[in-house]
């Protein structure tokens, strides 16, 4: 879906409101439902597309950066600052031809802009953690809601256990690191500014201990994929992050690996809404049911159960069913499911014979106070 339209997939205007969104996604999450297209992939695939856009549309924040930066500004990590900072760089760069920096000394333009494209690092020497990995994983609604497991397979750096993340061939002497000359450096282009980088063989020393290890080329660590086991817990929220420690790149020379942090996306309910750890839900009920009152069965992410509509109740009207929200976890307690009552009016002809005795039973002005 990189390259499709999100306010062309939801059938809206860019200056669509917030409301405007929810009700194109509403109507079209019914139509491309799963559970109303049973093994029709065409119409599954069109409901995660409109789940993706209506994640992003009805989010200010990233509507905002999905406006200015496209599917660029929602990928994990992406700083929008910088990327402000850098635009405005090459903008005026490309009025005045290319020129050679040191990275170092672009400090005052870019920050740690820098680091975004690999620039220059102090060299270091000795263990090294190993870098943190995010990995975004979408989820459905009600798997965030009541949690799950599931597995990820990522490419991932182990140490190598040839040199046992050394990098160098046992036994071997110190030798002048070759893909540098012995600098500690290596030039690099991006778009109109060159600059020098780290080597990523030596780290900046301009030596290696030894004869590169076969197996890892010096390195030390070796790219391999690996499935991961992931537990999501009850209540998963839209860009908070699930910490896996020691499941990021592995450590150099022997230093601890760093952490896999997953980033949930959570498609959107065509029913269901969250605030915190409770959701809310519409709930249809017949004339009947509101004059009267009645006992009916509604749907929550861990069953049916019973709830008591009160006798006169009224369209709008909000009833709690406490502990059916998001279930309890750890210490944190279960959620409340809101359910907010819409009175269904008939539209058969047989109604039209009772509506002369109903309005005689209003003893007022049911517009009374409508006034403004």
């Amino acid at each position: 879906m990189a390259d499709q339209d999100y306010y062309q997939i939801l059938g809206v205007e860019r200056s669509a409101s917030r409301d405007d969104v929810r009700k194109a996604y509403r109507k079209l999450a019914r139509k491309y439902h799963p559970d109303i297209n049973p093994g029709n992939k065409e119409a599954e695939n069109k409901f995660k597309d409109l789940s993706v856009a209506y994640d992003v549309l009805s989010d200010a924040e990233k509507r905002k950066l999905y406006d200015e930066f496209g599917e660029a500004g929602l990928a994990p990590g992406f700083d929008a600052e910088k990327a402000r900072s850098y635009r405005q760089w090459q903008d005026s760069a490309r009025t005045s031809g290319s020129y050679e920096y040191n990275m170092d000394d672009l400090g005052d333009i870019f920050g740690d802009l820098g680091g975004m494209f690999g620039g220059r690092r102090r060299p270091q020497s000795g263990p090294m953690r190993g870098e943190d990995v995010e990995a975004a994983m979408e989820i459905d609604f009600l798997d965030a809601v009541r949690g799950f497991q599931t597995s990820l397979t990522l490419q991932r750096h182990i140490q190598c256990e040839v040199c046992h993340g050394e990098g160098t061939k046992p036994g071997s002497k110190p030798a002048q690191c070759p893909e540098c000359g012995g600098s500690g450096s290596k030039p690099a282009v991006q778009g109109p500014l060159q600059f020098r980088v780290t080597c990523p063989r030596c780290r900046g020393s301009g030596r290696l201990p030894g004869d590169p290890c076969a197996a890892c080329g010096g390195a030390g660590r070796i790219a391999r994929p690996e499935t991961i086991r992931v537990n999501i817990p009850p209540g998963a929220e839209p860009g908070k992050r699930i910490r896996l420690r020691g499941k990021g790149e592995a450590g150099i020379q022997g230093g601890p690996a760093g952490d896999l942090f997953i980033v949930p996306r959570i498609r959107p309910h065509p029913l269901l809404t969250r605030s915190g750890k409770d959701l809310s839900m519409e709930l249809p009920i017949t004339v009947g049911e509101a004059v009267l009152g009645a006992s009916v069965d509604v749907p929550t992410p861990v069953g049916m159960v019973k709830v008591k509509i009160p006798p006169g109740a009224q369209s709008g009207q909000r009833l709690r069913v406490r502990g059916k929200g998001v279930p309890a976890h750890g210490k944190h307690p279960a959620g409340d499911l809101y359910l907010r009552l819409m009175v269904q009016v008939p539209k058969n002809s047989i109604a039209h014979d009772v509506v002369d005795k109903i309005d005689q039973a209003y003893t007022e002005d049911v517009r009374k106070d409508l006034r403004l």
